[in-house]
């Protein structure tokens, strides 16, 4: 399996470019329970399809000229889902890893894993440190061309995440009189990426759900309907050219 098609679009042609493509777009990957359960599925059976969509989407995004693309994958709220589903997900994320550290190296894909890593299975955190090391090595070879860095929230939430970043900048010794915006966003999981210009969730919801919280302070919203599983390249197209037809003030 390849984490992404030769071109990204059938027959191999090249996508359409807009105008203007954010550098940095954040997903939350909501609607894959809804979308079973309206065709009678199991919730995994939703989760399977979603991750499908997840792989097509990134190479659009790859394709467009997308530098970073971050997705919710998993919450902490999620963890305390139904042991079995919460199961299901663990095993998609087995096989993604196992096929990603084939063909990453190949496709130059930088994948990472943002979250708190406690309470994951061995194996998976295994996996993911091999993914790290990996995404490290591609990373630092100045030969490559630059393509997509995928940013995996495993586990995540956004509170927990400021929690983490204030606990790991008290044992750190930081004076908190020389503390500033730049000096916290580097504690945080996120630490050397750029702000998500464009967020975007499907999913009937118009909310963030403790998503990037610090991140997305200024980053533009898009909301639509369709469940994650149902989500197109035609929908993403929606979501940035109504990204393109805005001015972005930063609150100026």
């Amino acid at each position: 399996m390849r984490w992404f098609t030769k071109n990204g679009a059938p027959g191999g042609s090249r996508p359409t470019i807009p105008a203007v493509v954010p550098r940095h777009i954040a997903i939350i990957m909501d609607g894959n329970g809804r979308w079973a359960k309206e065709r009678h599925l199991p919730r995994q059976a939703g989760h399977a399809a979603g991750s499908e969509v997840f792989r097509r989407v990134a190479t659009r995004c790859r394709d467009l000229g997308v530098e970073f693309l971050t997705v919710y994958a998993l919450s902490t709220e999620n963890r305390k889902r139904p042991p079995d589903e919460v199961a299901a997900i663990m095993d998609l994320l087995r096989k993604y890893l196992r096929e990603s550290l084939e063909s990453m190296e190949r496709d130059g894909v930088r994948l990472f894993f943002l979250g708190d890593r406690s309470g994951l299975p061995g194996d998976v955190l295994a996996l993911i440190r091999e993914t790290d090391e990996l995404s490290a090595r591609l990373l630092s070879d100045g030969n490559r061309p630059k393509v997509l860095s995928v940013n995996v929230c495993l586990q995540y939430g956004a509170r927990d995440e400021i929690v983490r970043a204030a606990r790991a900048m008290l044992a750190a010794g930081q004076d908190p009189a020389t503390l500033d915006e730049e000096m916290f966003a580097g504690y945080l999981d996120t630490k050397g990426l750029p702000d998500p210009d464009l967020v975007i969730r499907p999913g009937r919801e118009r909310r963030l759900s403790n998503f990037l919280l610090w991140q997305s302070a200024y980053a533009e919203l898009y909301f639509t309907d369709v469940l994650w599983p149902d989500f197109t390249d035609a929908e993403l197209d929606k979501a940035l050219a109504e990204y393109a037809a805005k001015k972005r003030t930063y609150g100026l």
